[in-house]
């Protein structure tokens, strides 16, 4: 790959034959020759993190690993990364739609697709608080459009992400976007590494009129696998 190093792994997830994904090889890299993830407000140092497997990623796509695919039903992950979540539901038979504000997201997608011998997939730009994502829902383009990405629009039934609440979100733009674009009896699951702005995001969900229930994801070290802190949020419409 040009201007950044990559490596490829076997990710094993319980439930599912194991994925190969390729990633960037460490945080050490970076390549942004047109200042496309700059003008997205991107930084040098946030600009790997989108193309490296994270501990809450495989929590959310174990999880989704166990759950069973219901027809009908559509689901969009937000924030992706490597969209291993994504990966686990398409390979089921799920309809998802996988998001991303990163510039080379979906070309990583498509590349892991590829590796794991697996069709299109829908994939959009996912990025809350532009104008652009914050438009009206409309119906859904060609599936080259889909898998090439356009912004997120529709309605979905199961919205899920992992490690979304980072950063302080004074303006609930996350909140905000997941109401706009989540059905009436939607529900949305965010596995959280325990991080301090998970208390104001709860009360920005509830003010657009959804509950929550927590469940902990505390799981020792066994073998090769690391322990893990966390916490899985399902918000609900009250």
């Amino acid at each position: 790959m040009p201007g950044y190093l990559t490596k490829q792994e076997n990710i094993a997830i319980a439930g599912v034959d194991d994925l190969v994904i390729r990633s960037l090889l460490d945080r050490q890299q970076f390549s942004d020759p047109l200042g496309d993830a700059e003008t997205l407000g991107i930084s040098s140092a946030a600009w790997p993190l989108f193309g490296l497997l994270w501990p809450s990623g495989a929590q959310l796509a174990a999880r989704m690993a166990a759950r069973p695919v219901q027809a009908g039903e559509r689901i969009l992950e937000l924030g992706c990364g490597l969209a291993l979540a994504s990966l686990v539901c398409h390979r089921q038979g799920a309809d998802v739609t996988a998001s991303d504000c990163h510039p080379l997201a979906g070309t990583f997608l498509r590349e892991n697709l590829r590796l794991n011998g697996m069709g299109t997939m829908k994939y959009r730009q996912g990025q809350w608080g532009s104008g652009e994502a914050l438009g009206p829902p409309q119906q859904d383009e060609s599936p080259l459009a889909q898998a090439h990405g356009g912004p997120v629009h529709g309605l979905f039934d199961l919205i899920m992400g992992s490690d979304l609440l980072y950063e302080r979100d004074a303006r609930a733009s996350l909140a905000h976007f997941i109401d706009l674009h989540a059905g009436p009896e939607a529900q949305v699951w965010i596995v959280d590494p325990d991080r301090g702005n998970r208390a104001a995001f709860s009360k920005q969900m509830a003010a657009q009129g959804f509950g929550l229930r927590e469940e902990r994801l505390d799981r020792a070290a066994l073998n090769d696998a690391p322990a893990y802190k966390g916490r899985l949020l399902v918000y609900r419409r009250t």
